[in-house]
């Protein structure tokens, strides 16, 4: 049977019955309880962690100063999927790097409550001490852990590559900025996951800092017509060029071309 509500007032209910009354069913009671002097700020946190609390109620709390100065009621306002637009906004702005980062991967936040969040991380990132680094390389989001991967550090480069919300389109990105350091390029094309994925495999080969060995281990498993597009490229090196075309040649059983003395 469903929990009975008190048959006081939300607005004047005691401290009890108004903990019955933050699990209403009711918006109208939700928004009534708001008005209680009763209502202390964990109590208003927990009605703040329902996710059918309705929008007018979100708004309300945001109005009130006591409340919206409360760091807890901004983090919950930020990532609710039913805060106005701009309260989950201007709330997002002013919390903490790592609450930011746990915003920005909330399936039920506002999308663009998400993406600030995660602008905002990248905007600190060359400012970060190496420890904070280290732990948004191991659980931070996607375009933060493709930063960190192109930054290259030492310290950050094994971790972001086992981060579990890095993905291929990330990396393939990173790949293709010309500025990448060897020690990326050399790291993702050993890396068990990530050299296994095709696209990742095809950077690789664009790539001219991939080493030729990694590159000869995967070549017999790119696609005929991968490999004639990569040998168009005019920034393929030569030595990488010379053994496409003995693949391509392999494949089709067409003479190898010969090589140059």
């Amino acid at each position: 049977m469903p929990r009975r509500e008190p048959l006081e007032d939300p607005r004047t209910a005691s401290r009890d019955a108004l903990e019955l009354f933050i699990g209403s069913a009711d918006p109208q009671i939700l928004i009534a309880a708001l008005e209680n002097p009763a209502l202390h700020e964990s109590l208003l946190c927990r009605l703040l962690e329902r996710k059918d609390a309705p929008a007018e109620l979100l708004r309300r709390v945001a109005q009130r100063a006591e409340w919206i100065r409360s760091y807890p009621v901004k983090l919950r306002l930020a990532r609710h999927p039913h805060a106005p637009r701009l309260i989950a906004l201007a709330c997002v702005r002013q919390l903490f790097l790592f609450d930011l980062a746990r915003v920005s991967l909330l399936p039920s936040a506002l999308a663009e409550v998400r993406r600030v969040a995660e602008d905002l991380v990248l905007n600190r990132l060359a400012q970060l001490p190496v420890g904070q680094k280290i732990t948004l390389a191991k659980q931070g989001p996607p375009r933060v852990a493709a930063a960190l991967l192109a930054e290259g550090l030492p310290s950050t480069l094994a971790h972001v590559l086992e981060n579990a919300h890095l993905n291929e389109a990330q990396i393939t990105r990173v790949l293709a900025r010309a500025d990448l350091s060897a020690r990326v390029v050399n790291a993702i094309a050993r890396h068990p996951k990530w050299s296994s994925s095709p696209h990742v495999r095809i950077a690789l080969l664009r790539h001219p800092l991939t080493p030729l060995a990694r590159i000869m281990a995967f070549l017999p498993d790119i696609a005929l017509a991968d490999l004639r597009d990569i040998m168009e490229l005019t920034t393929v090196r030569p030595d990488l060029r010379l053994y496409l075309a003995h693949e391509v040649a392999r494949r089709t059983g067409k003479r190898p071309p010969a090589v140059e003395s």
